[in-house]
């Protein structure tokens, strides 16, 4: 509404000029719902028309100027006051005058640098948006269009498996290893663990998917913690010796890449957490982190057939080893 309530006399739309084509990425907005937003990735060219349609045609528009910025910026949700842009383009559609019909404006923002991942997280939210603003002497009109950028990543090439031990002496040893320590967002976990002691009666056992959101710096650093899943392994009494597989797809669950020190505001860490429940409620963890990235899209083979493979690959490496390590006894 304007300073004399009788609203704005302009209408504002901004149309991409492949929006037809444009593929659009589902996301979660900070009310916790999920949109359709069109999908951006780094170094991709923002283009499109920007149109003013008067209300009340015949009547004149005056304004200070029309201009178009993409932005992407940072908001700290306990921190209101302050947003902090990382990318600010501004292009100027109109010199200061009058408007005396509707007019539609092109624009272009050439090879945008778009660093950082979109996210809504609990405390935080880095966006990217187009905003047109018709500069008026008492209020302004205003548009604003969100979209949404992913950053794909190479394959790292160096991607050791994880392997650790729980125990609690003379009571409990346990040996549990992935094959991996790096994921992709539509992986599959493969993994194993091994019981090696066994002289509690443990009652459950489950690995939990933890995304840990680290804000702020300093002594004012806020942590949220966020179990993402969890993923069953064993509901009953293991035996010395026994070995479980672990199979857990990534694909169904609500994740992003990791982030680290995101313009020095934020990070987003991912953690594997194994936890054991015995008979007594008693609970043992143990937590170890992972990397998760994005990849372009590629012809890839099943689910199935991915996770088939890499725990044929995993079964495989792990009968080597032991194999190499028989063979070692048996020299000395």
């Amino acid at each position: 509404m304007s300073f004399f309530s009788f609203g704005q006399s302009a209408q504002i739309d901004i149309v991409l000029n492949d929006a037809e084509t444009r593929k659009k990425a589902e996301h979660k907005t900070e009310d916790g719902k999920k949109d359709q937003y069109f999908l951006f990735y780094d170094g991709d060219t923002v283009s499109g028309k920007v149109n003013v349609t008067l209300k009340n045609p015949g009547k004149r528009l005056e304004h200070q100027g029309i201009k178009i910025q993409f932005i992407g910026k940072i908001e700290l949700y306990y921190d209101r006051g302050n947003n902090y842009e990382f990318v600010s383009l501004v292009k100027d559609l109109a010199q200061p005058g009058e408007l005396t019909q509707s007019r539609t404006f092109d624009f272009e923002f050439t090879n945008v640098e778009k660093p950082y991942e979109a996210y809504t997280g609990q405390n935080v939210k880095l966006r990217y948006f187009l905003r047109v603003t018709v500069s008026r002497r008492l209020n302004d009109i205003s548009k604003e269009m969100d979209i949404v950028v992913h950053t794909l990543s190479m394959f790292p090439e160096l991607n050791s498996s994880i392997k650790m031990e729980v125990g609690i002496e003379d009571c409990l040893h346990i040996e549990f290893e992935y094959n991996k320590s790096k994921y992709h967002l539509k992986d599959v976990i493969v993994g194993k663990i091994y019981f090696l002691l066994v002289r509690i009666k443990i009652r459950h056992m489950e690995i939990n998917i933890i995304k840990r959101e680290t804000t702020g710096t300093g002594t004012n650093v806020y942590h949220e913690n966020d179990t993402i899943a969890k993923y069953e392994i064993m509901d009953g009494a293991p035996v010395r010796g026994e070995s479980i597989p672990i199979r857990l797809f990534l694909a169904g669950y609500e994740i992003t890449p990791t982030m680290r020190d995101i313009n020095k505001k934020y990070s987003v860490r991912y953690y594997l957490n194994l936890v054991l429940i015995d008979e007594e409620e008693r609970r043992y963890f143990k937590q170890q982190e992972i990397t998760l990235w994005r990849r372009g899209d590629v012809v890839r083979k099943s689910m199935s057939l991915q996770a088939a493979i890499a725990s044929q690959r995993f079964e495989c490496s792990s009968s080597d080893e032991k194999a190499l390590a028989h063979a070692q006894d048996k020299e000395q």
